[in-house]
């Protein structure tokens, strides 16, 4: 990963923190973002970073991210690992009659729109051998209960993934890497983040733009590649 340039939205924690940590230990200029400032600076002191404050509701915060990454590596990004997501109730206890407008409408701006904005705002920036990476779920396309609004925001955001699959020169991708023990899924008896971030290593690297574009990278396809 020498030489390319890595953008991380999310990077603070979970399974953005483990992937901000794996490309910069692969060797790459990484740019990473959360909206809390404290943590944002803590991350890239630990990792050797390059941490920004922002927001992925704000486009101007996203657009400020792209330009950051751009100068700081040669001028392009070569990866997009749009991560950002949020789950403001309890996994499991989120019977969807019962989401407030508000949480509807904030989860759907962060999960869904900020994918979109993300790719939008990279996009001026993103290498013509680039590569966008959108963390996703089961969830997105299996119907559990009371899974909210989380749920419906996940199966957008891999409808924004095909979409910009088909309409740009570069590939898009899923990365489905099966329960991870984060905040946002509620569990702490799953894998660890640091075990899923070498499937966002080997998609942005080894794996063909046709194994991946408009596609779903799951532990099998991940697993099975690279026995």
């Amino acid at each position: 990963m020498d030489d390319r340039t890595v953008v991380v939205t999310g990077g603070t924690r979970g399974i953005g923190r483990a992937v901000v940590t794996a490309f910069a230990d692969a060797g790459a200029t990484v740019v990473f973002c959360g909206r809390d400032r404290a943590a944002v600076e803590d991350i890239a002191e630990i990792t050797g970073a390059i941490g920004v404050r922002a927001d992925v509701r704000d486009e101007f915060d996203v657009e400020r991210l792209m330009e950051t990454a751009a100068r700081e590596g040669d001028g392009e990004i070569e990866l997009v690992v749009a991560n950002a997501a949020v789950n403001h109730g309890t996994p499991g206890k989120m019977p969807i009659a019962e989401e407030p407008y508000s949480r509807f409408d904030d989860t759907m701006r962060t999960n869904v729109r900020g994918i979109f904005t993300t790719i939008v705002e990279a996009l001026p920036h993103l290498a013509s051998d680039g590569r966008v990476l959108v963390p996703s779920g089961s969830i997105a396309r299996e119907a559990k209960p009371n899974m909210g609004t989380y749920a419906i925001s996940k199966a957008g955001s891999e409808a924004v993934v095909r979409a910009f699959a088909t309409d740009i020169e570069q590939p898009v991708c899923i990365v489905d890497p099966g329960l991870v023990a984060t905040e946002l899924t509620g569990v702490d008896t799953a894998r660890d983040p640091e075990d899923v971030a070498p499937m966002f290593v080997w998609a942005a690297t080894e794996a063909t733009e046709d194994e991946i574009n408009g596609e779903i990278v799951d532990l099998r396809t991940w697993k099975k590649a690279t026995r």
